[in-house]
């Protein structure tokens, strides 16, 4: 089961955060802050897998942008690294190149909309879903009712 999903760039600041078990405000900056440096200390040659107190975090870098799930001992690290893949793949399809921005966009549309429980279904559909749009000159128009 999916705990945590997070979004950080390579100084370590936190772009988009979810999470699916409550913790506490306090606990999540302190929790954050722990991951976020055990996944930036590690190099390209080590495993995207890490052991971490009672769960596991599973890591992909995509250029300056780190993606961190945290998961329970029981879940399949391949499939939620592959899961990381088919994110960023949605995102890059819908904003043709992922940058901090687009990710600072995409936090605000559905953390706003609280259209999506779960990354599993975020990951499954466009930012037009949400009812906008975002144009290649930066301006927010609503969402045509035909886009899907």
């Amino acid at each position: 089961m999916i705990k945590f999903f997070l979004m950080v760039n390579k100084q370590g600041q936190t772009r988009l955060s979810k999470y699916y078990e409550h913790v506490d405000i306090n606990k999540r900056t302190l929790l954050e802050t722990e991951v976020i440096k055990s996944c930036l200390s590690r190099s390209n040659e080590q495993c995207s897998f890490i052991e971490y107190k009672d769960f596991k975090l599973i890591y992909r870098q995509y250029a300056a942008l780190f993606i961190v799930v945290g998961v329970n001992d029981t879940e399949n690290e391949m499939a939620i690294y592959e899961f990381i893949h088919n994110f960023v793949e949605v995102l890059d399809e819908y904003f043709s190149r992922v940058s901090e921005l687009d990710v600072s966009f995409f936090n605000t549309v559905f953390h706003g909309t609280q259209a999506h429980s779960s990354p599993y279904q975020i990951g499954s559909c466009s930012v037009t879903q949400a009812g906008v749009q975002r144009c290649d000159h930066g301006s927010l128009h609503p969402g045509s009712p035909g886009l899907k």
